[in-house]
């Protein structure tokens, strides 16, 4: 039997600075080598490879998406005056010198030429208005504004508000951060990410969210979270993360990119995923649903090559 299609809609590139370890070029290449039907690359708080990425996945004949996974600032708890106060403060921690940096994200794809047009303003926004370099900071109240309805938001990266509070306070606490995504982007615009199994415990995640999709009436997407090409590649992905974290190898173990964060085809996604088939064909129709060229989005300029 032949599997079904499969996009990828969550991968990082060498542009998401020491956590990625493949150039956009090469992460289309072995896109189209594996058959998947589109790939997004979503890059930490920019849009740095989108060019490459367009130009190399024209000329591949690969659908090409767009989008960012954005920092969001952690609210965290501390203790106040001799009265016990307690006040929240928002944190928000430099993503090199530390192993696993607090932040919140929120992975973002645009939906057509309008919404990059959207994405591309927001980011530019948010990094004018920081004070230190690469350092940037997203509030989720203004991006729903921003998005005015052409993003779509995947909930479910591990630094994700719903897979947090499902981890700490279960799937009450999840339906709440779901149900804020949807409020403020709109119902028709939030699906469920199930990441790709790296571990027993993924199933019971996989259970979880998908559940909490069901009862909240929203798709469910598989997701590998590549943020390499190849398997190969996994050891050099791992150095580069203990140099952003300002670490050695063996001290950073415990904080290493996953020896399974590469690009998977469609058969082995429909292989992995056999209890979630539904998830793996939602990542093909909204991969076709959200691609496009990114000439589009300022016809007036002179074309890049194909």
């Amino acid at each position: 039997m032949s599997s079904p299609a499969y996009a990828e809609l969550h991968a990082h590139s060498a542009f998401s600075f020491l956590d990625g370890a493949s150039q956009p070029e090469e992460m289309v290449a072995e896109a189209a080598r594996l058959g998947l039907s589109a790939l997004a690359i979503t890059d930490h708080n920019g849009l740095y490879g989108a060019v490459r990425h367009a130009k190399a996945a024209a000329e591949q004949g690969l659908s090409a998406v767009f989008g960012a996974e954005l920092s969001l600032a952690v609210a965290a708890t501390a203790s106040g005056s001799a009265q016990n106060r307690v006040e929240t403060v928002a944190t928000l921690e430099d993503r090199t010198g530390t192993p696993d940096p607090k932040a919140q994200h929120l992975l973002v794809l645009a939906r057509g030429p309008s919404g990059y047009k959207q994405l591309s303003s927001a980011i530019g926004l948010a990094h004018l208005a920081s004070e230190a370099k690469a350092r940037v900071e997203f509030s989720v109240e203004q991006l729903g504004a921003q998005a005015k309805g052409e993003w779509l938001v995947l909930a479910g990266c591990r630094k994700g508000a719903v897979r947090q509070a499902l981890t700490g306070g279960g799937v009450a606490a999840a339906r709440v951060e779901l149900d804020r995504l949807m409020a403020l982007f709109g119902a028709e615009n939030v699906a469920v990410e199930l990441p790709v199994p790296s571990s027993p415990a993924i199933g019971a995640l996989h259970g979880a969210l998908a559940g909490l999709a069901a009862e909240m009436r929203l798709p469910t997407v598989a997701t590998t979270g590549a943020h390499y090409a190849r398997p190969a590649q996994a050891p050099l992905a791992q150095a580069l993360a203990a140099i952003r974290a300002n670490s050695s190898l063996p001290t950073f173990e415990g904080f290493l990119p996953s020896p399974s964060a590469h690009l998977r085809s469609p058969a082995e996604m429909s292989r992995l995923f056999a209890s979630f088939p539904q998830a793996v064909a939602t990542a093909a129709a909204l991969g076709k649903e959200c691609s496009f060229d990114l000439r589009l989005v300022a016809p007036s300029l002179p074309p890049y090559p194909v």
